[in-house]
């Protein structure tokens, strides 16, 4: 009877400790913050990353007040000020306007124009002015849309709060020194505008290496002009406040493994909702597919109907002469659609791709979709036309779940051999259900990261000590050009002394040798 009753009393002791431990290892949840969120990229997939990172903060119980383009509408938590008036909205460009912006230089042209230009519209917006004025409630976080340059933490100086940033693409390797203090490695990390995923062969780590420098320089030398011709109040700013956390929108699947510092926090994937029901004609044309379904799209910035009628022409047959349906995302009317070919200027892209008949998606490679189709398994033809996008399908390519092709040089035979191929050999799809697994495989929820994260900043004080002391050092310093200098002098004065030494040596011998023959004589 002792013995049961000191087992039992053990038991519950040992229960009890562990009850504690379990408690003390839970983080202990900040505060109801007042969180000033500014969207200063006008692009839709950027504000849907932002949208569902502010939509993680407000269920929480945090209290935002966003400045957007893309107006949701006021909830409890959260208050919108509307900026669509000062910022250009693009939406349905021709895909011919592409063609000029493949460059390197004209597309960090475009971006320094298109940020600089979002953050003077932001800061001198009225409502900003008033809560730079201090005649607002204060804040006590910014949450800002980050992209290649740092004067979207201007107001951070100005309402002296932590700053977070949130970086919509994969990280972009030009400005990666600017905002952690590092420089990313060319010889293992592939640039964001490389083509490659990984710069395996000397061509690629040879051809990164030259970009990673030509674009840093341009970067450099734009940014410069614009200070010139029209200075922001962020330019007068010696020392801008850097980011406590930076949250990227990638996941090791579709951005290979790179060292990354602590204040460093991926979420891809944050913006994926849970499925919803399709619309009756949809799901009636997809469930009666016996040889399953193909999704076509080229996402929200393309107009379909702008390619050239070649081309087009190419996927009408291609498709004709499949046995699958595809649904095609274009708009207006299209003549000699195929039979087998459902088209409208809008599908629930998120819920089609969940279908269990889904065989294949077809797609540019916007980092969004590209995580749709991961987290639903879905293997992919990719035909990427700019920014990160072609980087985003060779990911995809060396996880073997898709094919990439040139939508310039497409033809007939190569999109249907390609199609054929990526259905019909099941390695496609078992390979896009390994990263599917693997993508969801995680410690917590991005929406859950972003919480714990945000409220760490808070309880912190700016958690400074995430920060990397690289951000404290000069350009010189980081990359020891002061320390190569110092040892390259050393390696000179020992040189210097041992030539002297030398030169002494020899200048005995001769005068030894000299007279030596003089005595011989």
């Amino acid at each position: 009877m002792r013995r049961t009753e000191r087992s039992s009393g053990g038991a519950l002791l040992i229960a009890a400790l562990c009850a504690c431990s379990a408690l003390s290892l839970q983080w202990t949840p900040a505060e109801a913050a007042n969180v000033l969120a500014l969207q200063s990229i006008a692009g839709k997939s950027h504000w849907n990353v932002m949208r569902a990172l502010l939509r993680a903060l407000t269920d929480r119980g945090h209290t935002v007040t966003a400045f957007t383009p893309f107006l949701d509408g006021d909830r409890d938590g959260y208050a919108e000020v509307d900026v669509s008036g000062d910022l250009e909205v693009r939406v349905g460009l021709n895909v011919s306007q592409f063609d000029g912006v493949q460059s390197t230089p004209i597309i960090i042209k475009y971006v320094v124009n298109a940020t600089r230009a979002g953050c003077s519209a932001v800061f001198e917006h009225p409502r900003m002015r008033e809560m730079f004025d201090g005649r607002s409630r204060p804040f006590d976080v910014l949450v800002v849309g980050a992209l290649w340059l740092d004067c979207v933490s201007y107001a951070a100086n100005v309402l002296r709060v932590p700053a977070v940033y949130v970086v919509p693409s994969p990280i972009v390797t030009y400005s990666e020194r600017s905002f952690f203090g590092h420089v990313p490695n060319p010889a293992a990390v592939s640039n964001v505008l490389f083509s490659r995923a990984v710069p395996a062969a000397f061509a690629d780590r040879f051809a990164n290496a030259l970009q990673m420098a030509y674009g840093s320089w341009t970067l450099w030398r734009e940014e410069r002009r614009h200070r010139q011709i029209r200075p922001l109040a962020s330019d007068a700013v010696v020392d801008l406040v850097k980011p406590s956390v930076t949250f990227t929108n990638t996941h090791f699947i579709t951005e290979p493994p790179r060292p990354l510092s602590p204040d460093v926090v991926q979420i891809g994937g944050i913006h994926l909702a849970p499925p919803g029901p399709l619309p009756k004609d949809i799901l009636e044309f997809i469930d009666d597919a016996p040889h399953g379904v193909i999704y076509f799209t080229l996402g929200s910035v393309v107009l379909m109907s702008s390619l050239p009628e070649d081309v087009l022409s190419v996927f009408r047959e291609c498709f004709s002469q499949i046995p699958q349906k595809v649904l095609w995302k274009y708009e207006g009317d299209m003549k000699d659609k195929p039979k087998n070919v459902m088209i409208r200027k809008w599908f629930p892209q998120r819920d089609i791709l969940l279908h269990p008949n889904m065989k294949l998606f077809i797609s540019h490679g916007g980092i969004s979709g590209v995580y749709e189709t991961v987290d639903a398994g879905v293997p992919v033809l990719g035909f990427p036309i700019f920014y990160d996008q072609p980087r985003n399908i060779d990911n995809l390519v060396s996880a073997g779940m898709a094919i990439s092709m040139d939508l310039n040089f497409v033809t007939k035979d190569k999109l249907l051999d390609a199609i054929l191929q990526i259905v019909n050999d099941e390695k496609y799809r078992q390979n896009a259900k390994i990263a599917s697994e693997r993508f969801k495989d995680r410690p917590m929820s991005p929406a859950d990261s972003v919480v714990y994260w945000t409220e760490y900043v808070l309880r912190h004080n700016g958690a400074p000590h995430l920060k990397s002391h690289a951000l404290n050092l000069t350009w010189y310093q980081y990359f020891l050009v002061d320390v190569i200098i110092t040892l390259l002098f050393f390696a000179f004065i020992i040189l210097f002394i041992i030539y002297y030494l030398l030169k002494m040596i020899y200048k005995h011998y001769l005068k030894y040798a000299h007279n030596g023959k003089a005595k011989c004589e």
